[in-house]
């Protein structure tokens, strides 16, 4: 496993009920390899599934699951344990302790450890697809993101119930590198990041427009990372269903225009901005302001240029470091590296859109002053990490 910056963090690893509660021992094992500090505190709930005993075993600590344990001092566990800890990463969370910590719920050590913390604390939920899926829980789940709670997955897969769909826990190793990240160095720390993501959307008349298959995927999971990373970011959306990563401005967009008013009116004060966003090339020239009924006979639409975000960003006297993203249907390498040179950017990372649009998962390749850089198939967060941490290497040393 690579190196972390996870030696001698304090993590304090809350466990609730639930079958995946049995990869906490995973999860422990690998943050004791990486160097940190892991204290265990379970619900009775967890007990269930996995023993204490185990928990000790792992981490070489005493495990905490009653809120009157005579082993801290003073009885106040849900004060003490949590003082110390740089971070406090619940997995699996069920879908009970999320309801727990989105109305302010404290029965039991977890959950009043949590209310009564200093620290950063993230969730990793685990459930039945339903339970996932269940109004209830994700309005909890929004509200825990409103209140600065960070959400690791879940995953879709098969599940212990043998249903499948979403509500997976994601895999202890995905869980290990979204904290190391979290808690690791801050390589953009003090820096203004601003990214664009998502499609476009240009209108034709009142009720039709011309956009792209684009998720926003990618640029989300690079705000996220730039965050990690230690960045201030602002991320500028075209139209997504995704949730804004922690810790990330989001400044929502429809038109081509629009993103590069927002670009523009901030790129001057920014020192990164990376161009991910599928920006439409076109819009109609004569938008109507009502539905064009259908005809007898064909439609001509006229088309005219969108304003080139990237090119404008990178031509300006005092220019941020630019990076732009290429998706290509073929021709990968000399596209990009046309594109590269056509704009003027330092980095430009490319794909190819048939096997990224809508996926979860991508492979990328970086072109720079140095050469061809590729990062195989991985997670996007995980691509979007790498791909910060190439861009943190290039930036100039004060």
């Amino acid at each position: 496993m690579a190196m972390t910056g996870l030696s001698g963090k304090r993590i304090l690893l809350g466990i609730s009920g639930g079958i995946a509660a049995y990869q906490a021992a995973e999860l422990t094992r690998l943050f004791i390899k990486a160097g940190a500090d892991v204290q265990v505190v379970m619900t009775q709930a967890a007990c269930g599934f996995i023993t204490p005993a185990t928990l000790q075993a792992l981490s070489a600590k005493p495990v905490f699951t009653d809120m009157w344990d005579s082993r801290v001092p003073d009885n106040m566990g849900h004060i003490e344990l949590s003082r110390d800890r740089d971070l406090i990463v619940v997995a699996p969370a069920s879908a009970d302790f999320l309801a727990k910590l989105a109305n302010g719920l404290a029965d039991d050590l977890l959950s009043t450890l949590c209310l009564a913390r200093r620290c950063r604390l993230v969730v990793a939920p685990a459930m039945n697809v339903e339970m996932w899926q269940n109004t209830a829980t994700q309005r909890n789940v929004e509200r825990l993101r409103a209140d600065g709670i960070g959400i690791l997955g879940p995953a879709a897969g098969d599940q212990a119930c043998g249903e499948t769909g979403m509500g997976r826990m994601l895999e202890a190793e995905e869980i290990f590198t979204a904290v190391a990240a979290m808690l690791g160095p801050k390589p953009l720390a003090g820096k203004k990041v601003l990214v664009t993501a998502g499609p476009t959307y240009e209108p034709i008349d009142s009720v039709r427009g011309v956009t792209n298959l684009s998720s926003g995927k990618m640029g989300y999971a690079v705000a996220q990372a730039a965050a990690e990373a230690g960045a201030q970011t602002t991320l500028i959306s075209g139209g997504t269903a995704l949730p804004t990563p922690a810790g990330v401005e989001r400044i929502d967009v429809l038109t081509a225009r629009e993103m590069h008013h927002a670009v523009m009116a901030r790129a001057g004060k920014s020192d990164v901005f990376i161009a991910v966003a599928a920006v439409a090339d076109y819009r109609a020239a004569d938008p109507k302001s009502h539905k064009i009924k259908r005809g007898a006979g064909k439609l001509t639409l006229e088309l005219e240029p969108n304003p080139d975000i990237l090119g404008e960003v990178a031509a300006l006297a005092k220019a941020p470091f630019c990076v732009g993203f290429a998706a290509e249907t073929e021709n990968l390498q000399a596209n990009a590296q046309a594109k590269r040179k056509k704009k003027h950017i330092p980095l430009l990372a490319a794909n190819l859109a048939q096997e990224a649009i809508g996926k979860d998962t991508n492979a990328l390749t970086l072109f720079d002053d140095r050469g061809i850089h590729e990062l195989p198939r991985a997670p996007k967060i995980a691509l979007a990490r790498q791909l910060v941490a190439h861009i943190a290497q290039m930036l100039p040393k004060k």
